[in-house]
Formats: structure tokens, C-alpha cells, sequence
């Protein structure tokens, strides 16, 4: 699920610091990163799911690079795209494993364990330190998950785990990862991340999240 990266639009808060051109670009290298540790942990296709233009050029540079399927995430709130991605890729006979892409500390193991563990519960999650996820993953579905949420606070996973609670779902947690979203989080990226140099317009743009499908090999824009 992904914001069209236009300098001044994506990551504004690190730009204060850093600079539209460096934010955005920054914002790339971010994208790539889970693009890449999502093609390396997939059985099957990768979904890049966007808004609200599939035809960016960025866009369409990184799933073309990363063999990614590029699709439209609708209209509505967070939670509304969320739902909207959850339940079409459910109806297919998959489980969806939806995921940020301001998480550099994001593995290939994290996604492994996500997966290995919706055999079990009915849905995966990996907290992030700000009190949102990093990543969510389900086996069946249930709009009120993705409702009523205080989406881009630190109450985002403490309400879900109470809406978890409510619908009888079992879940999952792995471990608690850093998501990049202030100048503060800087110190949790890897050494030689930041780049001031690049102009806006040098790959300088990226999205905010990532749809990966386990096992699908195909994709369709909605």
C-alpha cells in the first residue's frame, strides 16, 4: 500500500530535518529494501499496492525492478484500503501479508515466521515500537479489525489486539521493529542510509507500504 513519493508528500516530518529531495529519497531506498526482502521470502508474487496513481514513474521503476504486480489500493481511510486489499486477496484462496516499507530492520526471517504462523492462528502480527505494525497477516477476514482504529497514533496495536480480543481470533506476534518516521528513529537506520546529496528528481521518491501474497503467482490491477 503505497503513497505516490512525490518530494514534500512523502515522510515530511524526517524532511524538516533532512530535506525534501533527502526524505524522499531516503523513502526509496526504504521501498526497495522491502521489496527486495520480500521477493527473496515469497513463494510466489508480490504485490505493490498504490495510490493514487499506478501509472508514477517510480512506481512503476521499482515493481518492474523487484517483479512486483502493481495495483490501485481504492478510495477510503487506512483501514478501508487495508480491509478492501485483505478481503480480495482472501477470496482468491490467499493470505495476505501486508507490510510497511519504513522498516529497514524487516527480514526475510520476520516474513518466514509471519507465514509459518498463520498455520496456526487466524492472523500475524509484528508490533512496532511506535505502537502501530510493521506487518499484518491473516487466514480470514473481518471488516471491524480495520475499523474504529486511531490509524497513525500509538494506540494502533493495543486497539487491535482489543478488537482481536472481541472478534475470538487467535494471533501471533513476532519481534517489536523500528519504523523510520522521525528524526529521532534516524539512529535505528543502517550506517551510510542518508544521502543529502541526490536532487529531488534522482530517485527520489518512494511509497509508504507493501502488499505480499504467499503463493500467488499472478496478479490483476482492481
Amino acid at each position: 500500500m503505497a503513497k505516490a513519493p512525490e518530494p514534500g508528500q512523502v515522510k515530511t516530518r524526517l524532511a524538516r530535518e533532512l530535506g525534501e529531495a533527502a526524505a524522499a529519497t531516503l523513502a526509496t531506498r526504504m521501498l526497495h529494501h522491502t521489496l527486495e526482502t520480500a521477493r527473496r521470502t515469497a513463494a510466489g508474487m508480490v504485490e505493490l499496492c498504490v495510490t493514487p496513481d499506478i501509472h508514477h514513474p517510480v512506481l512503476n521503476d521499482a515493481a518492474h525492478r523487484f517483479d512486483a504486480c502493481l495495483t490501485a489500493q481504492g478510495e477510503g481511510d487506512l483501514g478501508q484500503r487495508m480491509a478492501r486489499i485483505a478481503r480480495r486477496v482472501l477470496a482468491a484462496g490467499e493470505w495476505p501479508i501486508l507490510i510497511g516499507t519504513d522498516c529497514p530492520a524487516l527480514t526475510p526471517t520476520h516474513l518466514q515466521q509471519a507465514i509459518a504462523s498463520l498455520e496456526t492462528a487466524d492472523s500475524a502480527f509484528l508490533p512496532a515500537t511506535d505502537g502501530g505494525y510493521v506487518l499484518i497477516g491473516l487466514r480470514r477476514f473481518d471488516r471491524r479489525l480495520f475499523e474504529g482504529i486511531a490509524w497513525g497514533t500509538d494506540a494502533v496495536m493495543q486497539q487491535t489486539r482489543s478488537r482481536l480480543m472481541e472478534l475470538g481470533w487467535t494471533w501471533w506476534e513476532g519481534e517489536t521493529l523500528h519504523d523510520i518516521d522521525t528524526t529521532d528513529d534516524l539512529v535505528h537506520l543502517p550506517e551510510g542510509w542518508i544521502d543529502r546529496r541526490f536532487p529531488a528528481g534522482c530517485d527520489s521518491h518512494a511509497p509508504d507500504t507493501l502488499c505480499s501474497h504467499h503463493g500467488k503467482t499472478s496478479c490483476e490491477t482492481k
